[in-house]
């Protein structure tokens, strides 16, 4: 047991320092998307903790298989090296027994993968969806941000506005320009330009909303031509675009587990046996990582550390690569992802006895020399 709770140690630590450090590097490339998202206009910047909060779930349930795997390879890879499993095999340490050890942490792993993949990482998702439709449901004005051009999501409109107040119901300093405005009498002009010294949002019976602009100009015309309308007004109307609200959740990986179990979709059921793949996944990987963190001290840990890799993304890609073949039906369902799971499987077992298999042979042709010598 002290054995057992040594090496389960170093396994989790390893995998915990690991999966945080991919977790760091995947999230921070999510945020800046969404931040640029914002900075456009497209997000309020007030909702990025909290899709990133809902995301989470989806982005553990990938990375810690792979932590797993990495861990494995470092924490036994420098066991090797400091020779501490060496000293270990001579006490009786076989491969078998250490994989019997590791599968221990990871179950764990295995565990908190499938309540990650088959509840919470759905449940985020449609959070994320009902937010982002919640995003697209506001209107310019609502996602406005003093100081800064913002452009509409089509390009046709860009607002600023010098000042805004803390119920964003008063402007000062408007500056609006919208492309491809009809200038009346049936003529199209290119470009209209809007200024006004304040404003404010009205908002009818009818739902629509209108900016109300006060004391400004208009301008009407094609850049670099002279033929131009400037009108002077007290106060000027602007429809803001009405919104148009998705409240129907159309992605499957929104879709609970309970509903994907009930279905004869055929995307539906693809999905289903990807969310049970992924603790399926974690078993195999252990499989996979324990031969090949045997390293020799004088070849140093980092050795098999790229082939493994290469190993690992070659298996998530036929995973992912079957899902689609399944999601078209050119794979079986009864087949579906599990053939990539029973191939890496064999790989495991044929990595994990093949050198003890290779020395028996050794030993018996060294004793038929011997005999017959």
């Amino acid at each position: 047991m002290i054995v057992f709770r040594y090496l389960s140690r170093e396994l989790l630590v390893t995998v915990s320092a690991v999966s945080a450090v991919l977790l760091v590097i995947i999230m921070s490339g999510r945020f800046i998307k969404y931040l640029a998202q914002a900075a456009q206009g497209m997000l309020d910047p007030g909702v990025l903790l909290l899709i990133m909060g809902f995301r989470l779930p989806g982005f553990l349930q990938l990375i810690l298989p792979l932590g797993l795997f990495l861990g494995i390879l470092l924490a036994y890879g420098r066991l090797y090296l400091d020779s501490e499993m060496t000293v270990l095999s001579a006490t009786g340490m076989s491969q078998r027994r250490l994989l019997l050890y590791s599968l221990a942490p990871a179950a764990l792993v295995a565990l908190l993968v499938g309540w990650l993949s088959l509840g919470l990482a759905p449940q985020g998702i449609a959070e994320v969806d009902r937010i982002l439709n919640q995003q697209d449901s506001l209107t310019e004005f609502d996602t406005l941000v003093p100081g800064r051009f913002q452009t509409l999501r089509d390009g046709s409109r860009v607002t600023y506005t010098r000042d805004l107040s803390d119920d964003r119901s008063e402007l000062a300093g408007v500056f609006i320009s919208e492309t491809n405005a009809s200038a009346g009498a049936g003529k199209s002009r290119g470009l209209s330009v809007l200024v006004a010294e304040s404003g404010r949002q009205e908002i009818q019976a009818d739902g629509s909303r209108y900016l109300i602009l006060e004391n400004g100009y208009r301008y009407d015309g094609n850049p670099g031509q002279a033929d131009y309308r400037a009108i002077q007004y007290d106060t000027y109307g602007v429809l803001l675009p009405k919104p148009e609200v998705s409240v129907e959740l159309s992605e499957r990986e929104a879709m609970s587990t309970r509903e994907l179990l009930g279905s004869d979709n055929t995307r539906h059921r693809s999905e289903l046996q990807w969310r049970i793949s992924l603790p399926v996944l974690v078993f195999v990987v252990t499989l996979l990582a324990v031969p090949l963190a045997r390293v020799n001290p004088r070849q140093g840990r980092f050795l098999k550390l790229l082939p493994a890799i290469l190993l690992y993304m070659t298996y998530l890609a036929l995973l992912i690569a079957a899902r689609g073949a399944l999601d078209k039906g050119r794979i079986p369902m009864a087949l579906g992802l599990w053939w990539v799971h029973g191939l890496f499987f064999t790989i495991g077992l044929l990595m994990l006895y093949w050198e003890p298999l290779m020395l028996r042979l050794k030993k018996r042709r060294a004793v038929s020399e011997v005999m017959h010598g």
